[in-house]
Formats: structure tokens, C-alpha cells, sequence
């Protein structure tokens, strides 16, 4: 039977991390690792009181570094499969099972929870009217790219298979919120069949979210790995977040200088 490990990148998330573990299915994990980003606050204290196993940097590593973390314990535990969920509340984790079997099953490799159904029932779920069309533009971007055809490509809500972690060089990713699209850039590159599922969408004051210039800097920097990712493809150029674990490239030229 598959070892199902839940991860949370924690962040000044007490005030809804109860309310996100409460929802996840009894019985539908092995084992929910938080790792709290030095956030401070009472979230590691309610962490270990409601039973999670809970990791704590000492300094702030970013979105991307906490991740790493989240990713390295996971696999360092024997996870078949590892969902993650942001503990503030916005994606709705009572889906864990149903994200799950579709990597249990052979189906998909990689699960993304979809956010977006319908602009109407977005953006009644608070979603901020320029992040939409930010996300409807970025993702349309992506999938063009990348030849997918995901309905979000900026979900904080992903599940994996333990080949897929154990196959992406993610140590090699960006600390901060790029990590995200490099990772699916990486999964494409490394041939990993990427699927969603629908979930509801959930913005409110308690819910982490970055602001609009982080947010321009954020979609600055994915279509700077969209344009490495095309480099690497058609040999141009060599990016280490494309490295295979033990440093060699699957496809490309090896006489490529490496970034």
C-alpha cells in the first residue's frame, strides 16, 4: 500500500492551520509534515499539539527553500506519494484522497488543484480581479510552451510521485516563488505526465498571498524559465535546474556550457 506523506510549507499560519488539518480525510495519510519558515508566532506549538511532525528552520529560506525542505523529509520517510497543502486555508483539503489516487492509480505523475472553473465563481472566491487575468495569462503562456494543457499553473495545491521528486533536481530551484514553475518546467523536460482536479477557490485576510509587486516579480521570473526551458530544449544553452540528480543531462549537448 502506497505511503501517502502530506507536507506543509508553514508561514505565520496559526490562525487557519486547524482549520486545514481538521478537513483532511482521517485515514487518507501516512504522515503530515509542517516545516515552519522561522515564521514565529504560535504555529509550531499548534502543530505539535494537534500531532504533525514539525521541521523549523532558523532563518527564513523563502517559499522555494521551505519546500526543499518539505521535499527532502518526505522522501527521507519513505513517501510513495506527497501532496502538499499551504496550511493557511485556501485550498480545500478534503480532496487529499482523490488528488492522491490519481498518482496511486498510474493515471498522472504530478497533480495540480485547479482553482480556476469559471471567472464568475473565481472571482466571487475573492480571487483579485489582476491575479486572474495575471494567472489566465501566465498559465495560457505555460501550456503554449510547455504543450500542456493545465487549467492552473500557479496551484499551491500539488501532489507527486516519489519518481518524480526523486528525479527533478529540485535542490537546483529558485528559494522563492519561481520554485513553483521551475518545477513544472522540470517535469515537462523530464517527461512526467502533469493532470488537475478542480477545487474551490478560498482568498481571505488570513490566507498567505503575495502582493502586486511581488506578483510582477513573480511572473517576470516564470517567463524567464519558460525562456530557459526553450534553451535547453533545442540545445542552446545548459540550466542546472535541468540536470538529472546525478549531474548529467538525459538529451543534450554536454559540451553546452551549464548555468
Amino acid at each position: 500500500m502506497s505511503k501517502i506523506i502530506i507536507v506543509m510549507p508553514a508561514y505565520h499560519a496559526e490562525k487557519t492551520l486547524e482549520k486545514t488539518f481538521r478537513d483532511i480525510p482521517k485515514g487518507s495519510y501516512s504522515e503530515i509534515i509542517l516545516v515552519d519558515d522561522a515564521s514565529g508566532g504560535q504555529t509550531v506549538e499548534i502543530a505539535k499539539h494537534l500531532g504533525l511532525t514539525v521541521i523549523t528552520h532558523s532563518k527564513n529560506r523563502g517559499y522555494g527553500g521551505n519546500q526543499k525542505t518539505c521535499y527532502e523529509e518526505a522522501l527521507k520517510r519513505g513517501a510513495d506519494v506527497v501532496v502538499m497543502i499551504h496550511p493557511d486555508y485556501q485550498y480545500d483539503s478534503r480532496l487529499v484522497p482523490y488528488i492522491a489516487g490519481f498518482l496511486q492509480t498510474g493515471v498522472c505523475d504530478v497533480v495540480l488543484g485547479n482553482r480556476i472553473r469559471t471567472r464568475e465563481e473565481t472571482l466571487q472566491g475573492g480571487m483579485p480581479v489582476y491575479k486572474y487575468f495575471a494567472n489566465r495569462f501566465l498559465t495560457f503562456v505555460m501550456n503554449v510552451i510547455l504543450g500542456q494543457n493545465m487549467g492552473d499553473g500557479h496551484s499551491g495545491l500539488r501532489a507527486y510521485t516519489r519518481k518524480v521528486l526523486e528525479t527533478i533536481p529540485f535542490e537546483n530551484n529558485s528559494n522563492d516563488y519561481a520554485f513553483d514553475a521551475q518545477f513544472l518546467a522540470q517535469c515537462v523536460y523530464f517527461g512526467f505526465r502533469i493532470g488537475d482536479i478542480p477545487v474551490p477557490v478560498r482568498y481571505m485576510k488570513e490566507a498567505s498571498s503575495i502582493n502586486l509587486k511581488r506578483s510582477i516579480i513573480y511572473g517576470c521570473r516564470v517567463l524567464l524559465t519558460l525562456v530557459q526551458y526553450m534553451l535547453q530544449k533545442f540545445k542552446l544553452c545548459q540550466f542546472r535546474i535541468f540536470e538529472s540528480k546525478n549531474n548529467q543531462l538525459t538529451t543534450h549537448d554536454s559540451r553546452l556550457t551549464t548555468i
